[in-house]
């Protein structure tokens, strides 16, 4: 089958999906989280066949790591559709009701978005969480994971697709999986069958689909992450919270890339910094050299994502240069300050442009399922429709619904009636 001809049957269950009751939604997951339990073993062993060949084919130890399956992520995935089964039914909610005049009652109300293609890299445990998020929200979808993944996705898309089906028809051609480059270069030109793109990989993935495609696009380029120590932080939960951002899992997106100090504590804080992280390359300006051991940073490293055990650092005069420093060469996607003070703390996450900001705590936390959305499709950097990471919201859009008793628009202009516009909730 085409990929013109999935879309289209996409489309066509996306208007089914629209008008499925939450309930039956949360049967449908509750089916996956079950049959995924029944079939870890099944999974696991077409996973460490990818295994096999992502080594065989020299796959970067960090890619590696996000391919890998466990029980325990087995486990987790169960856990997250669960999680999404329990949280309120995105769909049909009222966003607001106006009355217009007597009689004459405007609502908006939340709809799913539709058909929505989703390209993602290497986790295969993120075409569950996506799938989750789409049969929540009502959306139709065709996922396309990364090849070293293949029969991951392949076996994981015929549970859920299994699943589906066998609660219900009308789940029915919801989701469908893409296989091979060509059928990415087919979905991006069908902008009249589907209504969003989210890519969800490296920076690379996601220019080439910004350049390669009319349909809208959500998502983020580059995952640069800062963390700021200011001169009032607290230096052993500073260090702490620096190893957590950057060393529990260096090569997501929400690590952090850059480690910005003020002036004034910068002597007591980076000799604990560097014993620390002792596994971490720190790459540091002048000032941060003449107090620890780091090779000496370039330019391009102030904006580069690394995703491995490298870490830029530089020292600031002030909270305004690490807040300028942010907004220069960050990717506005999560930042963090460490501080006693609420005052500088409120200067930084108001200053600073990006779609998370923290105090006091790991960047790690910049996630789906830690921020309670039950999962995630992916982090959007952007400022239009969703912007953090998007769960069941950002997968909604809405309509206006006007209800009548035969009011007609010649009576308002003739000044006949007039508007009252009050708002009922």
């Amino acid at each position: 089958m085409s990929m013109a001809e999935q879309a289209a049957r996409a489309r066509e269950a996306s208007f089914r999906l629209a008008s499925v009751p939450g309930e039956l939604k949360n049967q449908a997951l509750e089916a996956i989280a079950r049959r995924l339990e029944e079939r870890t073993g099944e999974v696991l062993s077409e996973n460490a066949r990818d295994l096999e060949e992502a080594r065989r084919a020299g796959l970067p130890q960090a890619l590696q790591k996000r391919l890998a399956l466990t029980e325990e992520k087995m486990g987790q995935m169960a856990a997250s559709l669960r999680e999404v089964g329990r949280l309120e039914d995105p769909v049909g909610r009222t966003l607001l009701a106006r009355e217009l005049d007597e009689g004459l009652v405007l609502t908006k109300v939340s709809v799913p978005i539709g058909v929505v293609g989703i390209i993602f890299e290497a986790r295969p445990e993120a075409l569950v969480q996506i799938s989750s998020l789409c049969v929540k929200s009502g959306n139709a979808a065709i996922l396309k994971g990364g090849s070293e993944a293949a029969g991951s996705n392949r076996i994981l898309f015929e549970l859920i697709r299994g699943s589906l089906e066998g609660t219900d028809k009308v789940f029915k051609d919801s989701l469908h999986l893409a296989e091979t480059r060509a059928d990415i270069a087919e979905m991006l030109k069908l902008e009249g069958l589907i209504d969003l793109v989210i890519p969800r990989g490296s920076s690379r993935l996601v220019k080439t689909i910004l350049e390669n495609t009319k349909i809208p696009v959500l998502g983020h380029a580059e995952g640069i992450c800062a963390l700021y120590v200011d001169r009032e932080a607290d230096i052993p939960m500073a260090v702490e919270l620096a190893w957590d951002a950057k060393c529990q899992y260096p090569a997501v997106c929400n690590a952090i890339e850059t480690l910005l100090v003020h002036r004034e504590i910068a002597p007591a804080f980076l000799p604990r910094l560097r014993e620390r992280l002792k596994e971490v390359e720190l790459r540091g300006d002048e000032a941060t050299r003449r107090i620890i051991s780091a090779r000496e940073a370039t330019e391009a490293d102030w904006g580069s994502e690394f995703g491995d055990l490298i870490l830029a650092v530089r020292v600031v005069e002030d909270l305004e240069r690490a807040v300028e420093h942010i907004n220069t060469h960050g990717s506005h996607h999560t930042d963090a300050i460490v501080t006693r003070s609420r005052e500088a703390a409120e200067r930084f996450m108001k200053g600073v442009d990006s779609a998370s900001v923290m105090w006091n705590c790991s960047t790690r936390f910049a996630d789906g399922f830690r921020y309670g959305f039950g999962a995630e499709v992916g982090i959007a950097t952007g400022k239009i429709h969703a912007r953090g990471p998007v769960g069941l919201e950002g997968l909604t859009s809405y309509k206006y619904r006007l209800a009548g008793r035969g009011q007609t628009v010649a009576e308002y202009a003739a000044g006949r009636r007039r508007f009252t516009h009050r708002n009922l909730a």
